[in-house]
This record gives C-alpha cells, structure tokens and sequence, in this order.
C-alpha cells in the first residue's frame, strides 16, 4: 500500500508500506523532486544495463530525507510548512517514507533500527528549525 499525506495541496510524505508489492517499476515522485523514490520488483535473471550517472548541475532548496525502517515500530508526527501539527502515522519494520515538505517528529514506540538517506552536504545548524512537539493528548492516526 501506498500513502500519500498531504495538508492541502502540499505533500508532506509518501510511505510506502512493508506489503506494498506491484511488478515492474513504479516511481512515485514528480520529476521535480529534488529526491526520487522508486520501487522495483523483478525476477531472477532480470538485468538493469550497466551505466554511469552524467554530472548534471541541480540546485536543491529544501533536503528531503527518505526512511528505511530496519526494525521496531514508531510514530511519525506530521507539521505544515508553518509548524503547525497536521497528523501521525505508525510506521514498522519494512515500511519506507519520504519525507517531503513540512515538518516531521519522531518517537520510537519500541526499539528501533532507521536507515536515513538524504541530500548533502549537511549545513549544521542552518538545516534545520526545532518545533514543540505535539502534546500527547492532540495526537491524530487516521484509520
């Protein structure tokens, strides 16, 4: 399965889900991304040709950071581009996410292993601004 969370017309991020499985290629980004994410399933045998990737000039404005979640379980809480709490989703072992505009939290609801892959180089303190965390009793998990 796929999710798209959205606060209007902005996309804040897309998970996709452990069980998610569809033949072929499926790329879920626009082509404007500044990070693509793509799914792949293929059969034994199948080849991708061997290629280098040409140095191409892109200008990235806001980072965007793509989750693998190795183990464990954890809530993540969406922010608009504002600061102001949208919603959550639980997201398990398996599940992927891009994190695409707004803000995100995390708290891991059990013991946790996270891959994070996201756009360089790093700016330090210039990355990123701190928002308050939503208070437990104003958190939404859509069914």
């Amino acid at each position: 399965m796929i999710e798209n969370i959205r606060q209007g017309s902005t996309e804040l991020a897309i998970i996709i889900r452990a069980s998610y499985v569809r033949e072929g290629i499926t790329f879920l980004t626009p082509n404007d991304y500044s990070q693509q994410l793509g799914y792949m399933n293929r059969r034994a045998g199948y080849r991708i040709a061997a290629h280098i990737h040409n140095a191409v000039p892109r200008a990235v404005t806001f980072t965007r950071e793509v989750l693998v979640i190795k183990s464990g379980k954890l809530r993540v809480d969406f922010y608009c581009e504002n600061g102001k709490y949208v919603e959550s989703r639980i997201l398990n072992a398996g599940d992927v996410i891009l994190l695409a505009a707004g803000g995100h939290g995390f708290e891991m609801l059990e013991d946790s292993e996270i891959i994070e892959v996201k756009q360089g180089p790093y700016a330090g303190d210039q990355d990123k601004t701190i928002l308050e965390p939503v208070e437990a009793g104003r958190i939404r998990i859509p069914a």
